[in-house]
């Protein structure tokens, strides 16, 4: 599918090519220098009319003329006055997984109805390195999301987040009110649903320009609207979001682009702490906005600060922090991995995690199989005899001659190894549940017709896509009884230690 708009800028037209004059008199002089003063005006004047106006003015696009659906009778009627908050989650699951227990946090705080967003592919958007101030943009990162969650939906292969983790607790102790993607973006851009999910939406149909204009309104890239929306352009390069940690407010944060990286890439940037509430809470600018729309809430510790969020510590919402600290898989997964347990293993076990060809991993290779290695060479002092061990990597089986899982492979006396193929008929089966099940489609602050919920239920439902084999090898590693070995530096064994340390295999 083409992107429904791309944010880059028309260049200027091009100089006409001129040859070399020899000519010096003060008249000729005089007369190019007329001409590259016209030409110099007329390129402004044309690259001004081409050129996005938000880079000029946030408030040039803030009429409803531009917007209809920021019209005050949608707002009020088919939103019922709610206050959203939309963010761009991106990379893998892990990654996308911990924006969303920080954006739960952040709708806490600011008191708004948290869009809960799809699954993305695998890093279909990726940000780029906060520790190298080299990112997208939040514009830039909110189209990129955008497009790409039309995209599911055109393809079946839209999954939300609610789909696989279970956020029923959230929503019961109404720690966050929230609405499903679909059913906001059906709302706010006034498409039908049955519309909005089909796979033959035409580019030049009336749901297509709604949406197109959903798209440019919500990345922001023609700057904020009035009462309507505030897209959040703080990100990691210059920003530390705090909330009542005892901070004072902009205070510069203790990591800043060193004096290397500053000259080398000619950077400019300065770090502040900042408290949410008081920039986006109440009385401020942003509070007014139905919709609040940052871009990645990524974060993680880095050189003694935070790279983005440092909230978690704070005392004001201990509670809250305590209920996202680990969130688990809905129902239908953990059955799938607790029986593959029990079922396909039947003996107690070993879960090793090996990340080996994505990014850095794969330069690390040989240190990820000596953690294995010492770790069964340890089980194998405490316990004599045939050691079970399920392998959860991103390496095909078919390259496993030549390294340590094709030398464990090949020792069937010692060790037996267990893994979930992709073609696995138990995997389909879990599919089919899940989308059965339709979990995503129960939460919801503005409550569905009939009508809405058959469409969302015969047309929104996902055909595919859904990376169910990553989450039954995580329910199955919470299950390791003689314990985990994981890859260094790896989100996905911190959420499987995660599981671990709430024992989600027994209480599920």
């Amino acid at each position: 599918m083409n992107n429904f708009f791309n944010p880059s800028k028309p260049s200027p037209r091009p100089w006409p090519n001129r040859k070399k004059q020899t000519n010096k008199s003060a008249i000729f002089i005089c007369s190019v220098s007329l001409l590259v003063v016209f030409f110099v005006v007329v390129v402004f004047f044309i690259t001004y009319s081409e050129m996005p106006k938000s880079l000029f003015s946030i408030s040039a696009f803030s009429g409803s003329v531009q917007f209809p659906q920021c019209r005050s009778e949608i707002l009020t009627r088919t939103l019922i006055g709610q206050k959203f908050l939309w963010y761009a989650p991106h990379s893998g699951f892990s990654n996308q997984l911990s924006e969303f227990k920080n954006a739960v946090l952040m709708a806490g705080i600011l008191n708004r109805t948290l869009i809960i967003p799809p699954i993305l592919d695998h890093h279909a958007v990726a940000l780029g390195s906060c520790p190298k101030f080299r990112v997208l943009s939040p514009s830039e990162i909110r189209i990129s999301v955008w497009n790409h969650s039309i995209e599911l939906l055109r393809t079946d292969r839209y999954v939300s987040m609610a789909d696989i983790i279970d956020i029923s607790s959230l929503v019961s102790s109404s720690a966050v009110r929230v609405i499903d993607f679909r059913y906001f973006a059906s709302l706010l851009c006034g498409v039908d649903l049955e519309t909005l999910c089909s796979d033959d939406l035409a580019e030049q149909s009336q749901a297509y320009e709604s949406l197109k204009q959903c798209g440019y309104l919500l990345s922001g890239v023609r700057g904020n609207v009035d009462k309507c929306l505030y897209a959040v352009d703080e990100d990691c390069r210059t920003t530390v979001w705090t909330y009542k940690n005892g901070d004072a407010d902009g205070r510069l944060d203790s990591f800043q682009p060193d004096e290397k990286l500053k000259k080398k890439k000619n950077l400019s940037y300065v770090r502040r702490r900042r408290d949410v509430y008081k920039t986006l809470g109440h009385g401020t600018e942003a509070e007014s906005a139905a919709i609040l729309a940052f871009g990645s809430l990524f974060t993680a510790p880095y050189k003694g600060s935070e790279l983005y969020i440092d909230i978690h510590k704070s005392p004001k919402i201990k509670s809250l922090v305590e209920k996202v600290d680990f969130l688990p898989f809905v129902r239908e997964i953990m059955s799938a991995g607790k029986k593959f347990a029990s079922e396909t293993i039947k003996a107690p076990f070993l879960c090793a995690q090996l990340r080996l060809l994505d990014g850095q991993f794969k330069n690390h290779r040989e240190s990820t199989f000596m953690g294995l290695y010492q770790k069964l060479e340890s089980l194998r002092v405490k316990n004599p005899g045939l050691i079970n061990v399920f392998v959860m990597t991103d390496l095909p089986e078919s390259n496993w001659n030549g390294t340590y899982l094709g030398d464990l492979s090949k020792n069937s006396t010692n060790f037996k190894l267990h893994f979930i193929g992709e073609q696995d008929e138990f995997l389909v089966r879990t599919e089919h549940e899940l989308a059965s099940a339709g979990h995503g489609q129960k939460f919801g602050s503005i409550p569905m017709s009939l009508d809405n919920i058959k469409k969302m239920q015969n047309h929104c439902s996902p055909h595919g896509g859904s990376n169910v084999q990553l989450y039954i090898e995580e329910a199955v590693c919470s299950c390791a009884s003689l314990g985990f070995v994981g890859t260094a530096g790896s989100t996905i064994a911190d959420s499987v230690e995660m599981m671990r340390k709430y024992n989600a295999c027994s209480s599920s």
